[in-house]
């Protein structure tokens, strides 16, 4: 039998500690704070500019090109407010000018027949190896939309890298299934006003080898903005090196300034406080300072985690209480960049009773993964789980959750 434990509460130790010094304001901090803002996709919404641009682009595309479809979307379906969503979506990407709509439009459906966009799904293009690591969907943000995660790390290693962009034929497979990935998250989308309507991207530039993939970066960069117009609400990059404001000056002249205004940039080791900002801990890898590992999909949805804050000079303890003998409780815990003490212990509720060091005070390193752990309790009382960060002035973001097993 499982059962949530009473209310934990979350007893936090104090210390003084003087304030952090600023900042310095650098290319990285300059760009963390986007000034994208999504559409609705509401007809109502619309200035009458746009929605006679609407119109317009409907009439020329019949004219045009005639009846077709999109991602299994008639697009010129009568009231049919998904197709609406689609063209709109060429629409801004071209600032509502409707003929530069309708010519992004028809390339798009040309090209979409000529590459088989709509069958790659269905395709096993050899690329296992690449699966959850390189580029896959994981999780949903605290708004509902898909995530996709990129990371190219793994391709400083010259046989991996010459495995998958040793020719023309092998980078074109590279592409496509580039173009599958993106596909199954688009499949997760609603298409519908005031849906989910765009997924999150996020990069992670760790170890990324830039000259070597610049070519294929600006490739994909090309490719899915010039067919995928508007299928990106947030454009996330952690693990930023020093040198990133030089790879920025390359890719930027492929952007647009829409583009541009989604990105989130985020240094190295501050992936998990980044994250957290937009999706909750049980959806974000624990790779990346979360709590969701691969083998999570198989029992269902996640378990909600409770988040909290450890300060500079703060020990917090996290006394989850009311667990009664012979349950058996089991925990995860995380600290972003950890590189602080942490250990668990059960107190039983017996005065006569000691203290059981369940995990002795350890350092957890920065890179460390969240800690997943259980203890069989043969008495009641209560386990304490406690980070010590009295030995830092940095302010860390945190996650916790935890499932109580009674004995039958």
């Amino acid at each position: 039998m499982e059962t949530a434990a009473s209310p934990p509460s979350l007893k936090q130790t104090l210390t003084p500690d003087s304030s952090p010094k600023p900042a310095k304001k650098s290319f990285v901090a300059s760009l963390r704070s986007p000034s994208f803002k999504e559409d609705t996709y509401f007809i109502s919404h619309l200035k009458n500019s746009e929605r006679k641009a609407l119109k317009e682009l409907k009439d020329k595309l019949m004219a045009s090109h005639g009846a077709d479809s999109m991602w299994g979307i008639p697009l010129l379906g009568n009231a049919d407010d998904r197709a609406d969503v689609v063209l709109l979506k060429f629409l801004r990407a071209r600032d509502f000018r409707v003929q530069d709509a309708l010519n992004m439009l028809v390339k798009c459906l040309n090209w979409r027949k000529e590459f088989g966009a709509d069958a790659v799904l269905e395709e096993d293009l050899g690329l296992k190896e690449l699966e959850g690591s390189v580029a896959y969907m994981h999780g949903f943000d605290r708004c509902g939309h898909p995530v996709c995660y990129n990371a190219y790390g793994v391709f400083k290693d010259k046989v991996m890298y010459e495995k998958v962009f040793g020719d023309e034929e092998k980078l074109k497979k590279f592409l496509r299934w580039r173009v599958q990935i993106l596909e199954r998250g688009i499949k997760l989308l609603n298409f519908k006003p005031g849906g989910v309507n765009s997924i999150i991207q996020i990069t992670d530039l760790k170890d990324m080898p830039k000259r070597e993939l610049r070519a294929t970066s600006n490739h994909i960069l090309s490719l899915f903005q010039d067919n995928y117009p508007e299928m990106v609400a947030r454009k996330i990059f952690i693990n930023v090196p020093w040198y990133f404001s030089l790879l920025y000056s390359v890719i930027s002249p492929f952007l647009t300034q829409r583009t541009k205004s989604k990105f989130v940039i985020s240094k190295e080791g501050n992936a998990a406080e980044t994250l957290y900002k937009f999706i909750r801990p049980e959806y974000v890898p624990v790779q990346y300072g979360g709590l969701s590992r691969p083998s999570d999909s198989l029992s269902g949805p996640p378990k909600p985690a409770s988040e909290f804050i450890v300060k500079g000079g703060e020990k917090v303890n996290i006394q989850i209480e009311g667990i009664e003998a012979g349950a058996t409780i089991t925990w995860d815990i995380v600290v972003g960049g950890w590189d602080l003490e942490y250990s668990a212990e059960f107190v039983p509720n017996a005065e006569e009773s000691y203290t059981i060091a369940v995990e002795k005070p350890r350092r957890v390193a920065a890179a460390e993964e969240a800690v997943h752990n259980s203890f069989a309790a043969r008495d009641a009382g209560k386990m304490v789980l406690s980070v010590d960060n009295t030995a830092s002035r940095s302010r860390k973001i945190a996650a916790y959750r935890y499932v109580v097993r009674k004995s039958p």
